[in-house]
């Protein structure tokens, strides 16, 4: 369905709500629509967010742990311990706001963001990862109750 996403978008931006748990907390599932734009190879740098098409080609949005030349190593937040890897041309663009499902947009430039951000990787990973749980237990009863 999405497979030719980026000669549709060509060089403007686009919107995807964002589906998984694999960034949590900064992104929910459901909740959050991502803003993509297209970018230069420069502002692909660790710490930042992309979208990138994974081994079956399907669309990912995690976070840029390391670069090493046109190899990137990915992982999402609330993935402590599974990496994924992707090349230059796999990175379709990065986020460049978030759109909460209240409407209230995001710009992921800005100081509270990234201090958010911040504050959530330094959190030691087993801590994160019992955050991250009860996180996707609380999002999927209020699923299971909303029908």
């Amino acid at each position: 369905m999405l497979d030719n996403l980026e000669l549709l978008a060509g060089n403007d931006t686009f919107e995807i709500t964002v589906t998984g748990y694999s960034m949590l907390p900064m992104l929910g599932r459901g909740l959050d629509t991502v803003v993509v734009r297209p970018c230069s190879e420069q502002e692909l740098v660790a710490g930042r967010i992309a979208m990138f098409r994974g081994d079956n080609r399907r669309l990912i949005v995690h976070r840029i742990q390391h670069r090493d030349g046109n190899r990137f190593i990915m992982a999402g937040d609330g993935n402590y311990r599974k990496t994924e890897q992707c090349s230059l041309d796999d990175i379709v663009g990065i986020v460049d706001k978030v759109i909460r499902r209240n409407g209230k947009i995001v710009d992921c430039t800005a100081r509270t963001w990234r201090l958010r951000e911040r504050c959530w990787l330094a959190t030691p990973p087993i801590c994160r990862r019992y955050i991250t749980a009860v996180m996707r237990r609380v999002l999927d009863w209020k699923k299971r109750n909303k029908k």
